[in-house]
């Protein structure tokens, strides 16, 4: 949901607006109105709470972004403008509610070196003041113990808990109003003492430490006075997205889709590569050709980082797109390293290193499933060619279309890829080449389309870009996710799980400076893999350069298994293109009304075998039992 725009003059008639504001609020409407000179009122929903901050032109803007991240907040001139409206609209919330609380957020003058015994890392003052009725002080406590549990990276708060207004300690502007009451001061301690230069990682890690706080302190406060019931003190966050972020999302993912990075690194010769590699008996790498690139990498640099991300007012959504602006930066980067050796390393940094029990896990794969690849019993005919794949697909296609009418994808054969599938956005490309076994369509169209595509057209439906072209690092998940539908599908062999394994030995062997011929006869002669499956693996893990991508899905694999032995859900996985390490921010913003649920679930969940497939992998199940 966005909010609509309103700059108003405050002082011109401020009961017409705020009238209209009431008006809103009381039918469920979000409120944003702006005042000339940067303030504003904004409420996305009704909460009984107000979070307030007296704006005074560039001082405190950490303080300030603290309060603007709220759901319901207000930045004003001064305790006199501000008075009036958090009087009228908390008299509104406290009788829809029962109860109402207000939160005012300010900065101390200066960082004060509380003890001499810390002179690197001093510990720095964070000045809380509240009543002593029982639920403004289940706030504050709640408020103090999210502080005291920040995470020591750079200094540690020390907290002064006080009570209102009896103390002298509360100076300044402040509101005088009866409703239930609490203030915080925290010291600028992302700002140099010295030259006022600013500690970037520093201000980011306090605005989300403090907005934490506060979101604990009002969940403490709703659960005192049983006004509102809510999952987790995150789903008190924002529930609606502003026009900033629609500009930044969008520009972001027009610098995204600007270019497609496996199709740029993927070779366009793959038959005539192997042809000239079976030539010389396996022992000189081929040529690889590529795609030319489309891009200008410098200019789409530049474009990348001149996206501004200052006025996006959420720390969750914040934090999402500077990780997503470092991933797309270090694709262009591997694309202007492609076919040299730097293509590798900038490869780690995107993809990670092969981990050492990564690597053990396939390993054991290769060693005991060797007996079950040559089981005489496995079929060996291939006879499904890419056209009766492209039926299929299709036909996969319309079902899901039936399901969801957003589920417009397309259908390519392609003479310029090689043997196999691959997702682009909308697009599912099949190169002309592809045989594979009859059983394993199913399967492979339920990793293509029930996940690569469905999780695209459910991001597609967040009204965020980001969620369809996938949060940073959410392609290790999604590969396992995508393989473990083919398990639930019925079509997981010891072949498949064998290839899966030994794309992992290849980009060890690659990573340490085996050459190509090296690790092609390392799988034939070693593993006993057929030639051509040999091939296949080394072009995809040797390809521009050096690709340690192929790695994820078994990563990916086992960190889904993980996840589902912890008693982790699915669902939210379907939501969009997202990475382990953003399960719990999806079921936040899921939580806040941000995100909706999936458009459109699997359908190979609804196999006849998938809930019992499902629960063994919920019992704690390695990639080997999946063949069982």
């Amino acid at each position: 949901m966005k909010l609509a725009r309103a700059a108003i003059q405050l002082e011109a008639d401020p009961p017409d607006w705020l009238a209209d504001a009431l008006a809103a609020i009381e039918a469920g409407r979000a409120v944003r109105k702006e005042f000339e000179g940067g303030g504003r009122l904004h409420i996305d929903r009704a909460l009984p709470f107000l979070c307030v901050h007296f704006t005074r032109s560039d001082e405190a803007p950490v303080a300030r972004e603290v309060v603007r991240a709220n759901a319901s907040h207000l930045l004003a001139p001064g305790a006199a403008t501000a008075k009036p409206i958090v009087a009228a609209v908390g008299k509104l919330l406290e009788r829809r509610f029962g109860a109402f609380m207000v939160l005012e957020m300010d900065e101390l003058a200066q960082d004060e070196l509380l003890t001499d015994n810390a002179p690197l890392l001093p510990p720095f003052k964070v000045e809380v003041m509240a009543g002593a009725e029982g639920n403004i002080r289940a706030a504050a406590m709640a408020f103090v113990d999210a502080v005291e549990a920040i995470p020591a990276k750079f200094r540690t708060p020390r907290v002064e808990l006080h009570e209102w207004p009896q103390e002298s300690a509360l100076e300044g502007e402040t509101l005088d109003l009866p409703f239930p009451s609490m203030r915080v001061r925290f010291a600028p301690v992302y700002r140099q003492h010295n030259s006022g230069r600013i500690f970037p990682e520093m201000r980011e890690r306090l605005i989300a430490s403090i907005f934490d706080a506060t979101l604990h302190a009002f969940a403490a406060f709703a659960r005192s006075t049983r006004s509102l019931e809510f999952p987790t003190h995150r789903a008190l966050g924002r529930k609606a997205f502003i026009d900033a972020v629609e500009r930044t999302d969008r520009s972001i993912d027009d610098v995204a889709s600007s270019f497609d990075f496996l199709l740029a690194v993927t070779p366009i010769n793959a038959e005539a590569a192997w042809s000239e590699f079976a030539a010389s008996d396996f022992a000189r790498a081929p040529l690889f050709l590529y795609r030319p690139l489309i891009i200008e990498i410098e200019a789409a640099k530049k474009t990348l980082f001149s996206i501004p991300f200052d006025h996006l007012e959420d720390p969750v959504l914040y934090q999402l797109y500077r990780e997503k602006q470092q991933e797309v930066d270090l694709q262009l980067t591997m694309l202007s390293a492609r076919e040299t050796r730097k293509f590798i390393e900038f490869g780690r940094a995107l993809y990670g290193p092969v981990e050492p029990n990564l690597l053990s896990a396939a390993e054991e794969i290769l060693a005991r499933s060797q007996k079950v690849a040559a089981d005489p019993q496995a079929p060996a005919e291939r006879r499904a060619d890419s056209h009766f794949v492209e039926m299929r697909a299709g036909e996969m296609i319309a079902a899901y279309a039936q399901r969801y009418g957003g589920f417009e994808a397309l259908v390519e054969v392609r003479d310029d890829l090689p043997a196999g599938l691959l997702v682009s956005g909308r697009r599912l490309l099949i190169a002309r080449s592809t045989i594979m076994e009859p059983d394993r369509v199913g399967p492979i169209l339920s990793h293509e389309i029930g996940v690569h595509l469905l999780t695209y057209f459910n991001g597609s439906a967040q009204g965020l870009r980001l969620f369809r072209s996938g949060l940073a690092g959410y392609e290790g998940m999604q590969e396992g996710l995508a393989v473990f539908a083919e398990y639930l599908s019925g079509g997981m062999t010891s072949e498949r799980l064998r290839l899966l394994a030994a794309r992992v030995l290849a980009c060890a062997a690659m990573i340490d400076g085996a050459s190509l011929p090296e690790v092609y006869h390392l799988l034939v002669h070693e593993h006993g893999f057929q030639r051509a499956d040999a091939f296949n693996v080394v072009l995809r893990v040797y390809r521009g350069g050096g690709l340690v991508k192929d790695a994820i899905y078994l990563r990916g694999l086992l960190q889904l298994l993980d996840h589902l032995a912890a008693g982790g859900a699915l669902e939210p996985f379907w939501m969009g293109k997202i990475a382990a390490s953003h399960f719990a921010v999806m079921q936040e913003l899921h939580a806040r009304g941000l995100l909706g649920g999936p458009s459109v679930r699997p359908m190979f969940l609804d196999g006849p075998e998938a809930p019992s497939r499902l629960a063994r992998a919920r019992e704690r199940m390695a990639p080997l039992d999946m063949l069982r």
